[in-house]
């Protein structure tokens, strides 16, 4: 198994958002020389101006001059403290299907809608023939009191903000904080310098903690991970293990025709993504054995433009050529959903999309079931409070 790491060039602002990303995910010390001297004083002291806003807006909500809003029905919010790839919509499609499956709820979905509204998409496919409503819009607090009013009888019973531990306009009495194994606080730095949206102390407001991707790290690396916790945290904040399992894989032409995993094992792949955590996805085809792996990585959310397919069909042509036709180029459900259009463009090859199901792992004595009873603890507690929203 050879794994090549290859980084598209795209346009310059691609370039830009790929080269602050590496910087985020590299150690002050390691920095070449002159990011070292020059970018990365630039970028800290635009962090440390972001961080000021972050500190200032959440004081005006401590101070009560400005107020959230708050909905006659319990919130849940799922989010994190760094940029993508920490599973929070896979998080919500799992809480979804709980609610709808052991409760008959139907959940109302509010999800802001990032650049091509990958994850609105993807949501609305997974959960179509449900009664679940996936909306969509930058100001949830107000879509959601507006729709509330517009639904007909019966009403949504529980209400899932997506991405939403920094949207403080609308209260909620659940807050599920989700964290990257692979890359949980990025050396510790704020946006732009470094992943962090918030400062660590903010995971103290959790009721649920989450660690994704708990599957492609060591034990050791997740005892880390935990005492960084207890040491920002109370002990009694549970903490979960989660992963994404994957399932099968489908042709774009033909998304309800489920290949199995092993359809790989005999091909070359290259893997295509504009995802928060690429690193995630090429692991997972590692683990699932293909023949070789090759990858193009985009910054998250990129929609892919002209010079991009041009890229991605260069690179699969060579491997085809080298490898004798046994080639394809595998994506992700988010790159599938960003716009299953722009990938007809490639039609000339094999196009496999990686379906994975997320889990909650048993881990230290705790698993599915744990999260499941501490979840319906809250919301039970959330519904007994109803009078007070």
């Amino acid at each position: 198994m050879i794994s090549s790491l290859l980084f598209s060039d795209g346009t310059e602002m691609e370039r830009v958002k790929k080269a602050i990303i590496r910087m985020a995910a590299t150690p002050d010390r390691r920095l070449p020389l002159g990011q070292r001297c020059v970018v990365a004083p630039v970028l800290s002291a635009a962090s440390s101006l972001y961080g000021l806003c972050v500190s200032l807006r959440r004081a005006l909500y401590s101070w009560q001059l400005l107020r959230p809003l708050r909905l006659p029905l319990p919130v849940i919010s799922v989010g994190n403290l760094t940029w993508g790839g920490t599973g929070k919509t896979p998080m919500v499609l799992f809480l979804s299907r709980f609610f709808l499956h052991s409760y008959s709820y139907a959940p109302l979905i509010l999800t802001r809608g990032y650049a091509g509204a990958d994850e609105a998409s993807m949501l609305k496919r997974h959960l179509s023939a449900t009664s679940a409503v996936v909306a969509v819009g930058k100001n949830r607090a107000h879509l959601a009191a507006s729709l509330l009013h517009q639904f007909p009888t019966p009403k949504p019973a529980v209400v899932i903000l997506d991405d939403g531990m920094q949207h403080w306009s609308l209260a909620r009495q659940v807050e599920i904080i989700m964290i990257n194994a692979l890359m949980p606080w990025g050396f510790g730095h704020l946006l732009p310098r470094g992943p962090l949206r918030e400062p660590l102390h903010a995971l103290q407001r959790a009721h649920l903690l989450v660690i994704h991707h708990a599957n492609l790290v060591s034990e050791a690396e997740l005892k880390t991970i935990e005492s960084t916790i207890l040491r920002i945290c109370s002990e009694t904040i549970p903490v979960f293990f989660s992963e994404l399992a994957p399932s099968h894989f489908f042709e774009i032409n033909s998304p309800n025709e489920k290949l199995p995993l092993s359809t790989v094992h005999a091909l070359v792949v290259l893997c295509v993504s504009a995802i928060g955590c690429p690193d995630s996805f090429v692991k997972a085809l590692i683990q699932i054995g293909a023949l070789h792996i090759h990858r193009l990585d985009f910054s998250d959310h990129h929609a892919l433009q002209t010079e991009d397919i041009k890229l991605i069909t260069d690179k699969i042509r060579s491997l085809a050529l080298v490898h004798d036709n046994k080639a394809a180029i595998v994506v992700t459900e988010k790159d599938y959903d960003r716009d299953p259009a722009v990938l007809q463009k490639l039609g000339e090859f094999k196009i496999l999309v990686l379906c994975s199901s997320f889990r909650i792992m048993t881990f230290k004595s705790k698993g599915d079931e744990g999260f499941k009873a501490k979840l319906k603890e809250l919301v039970c507690k959330s519904f007994a409070n109803n009078t007070s929203l």
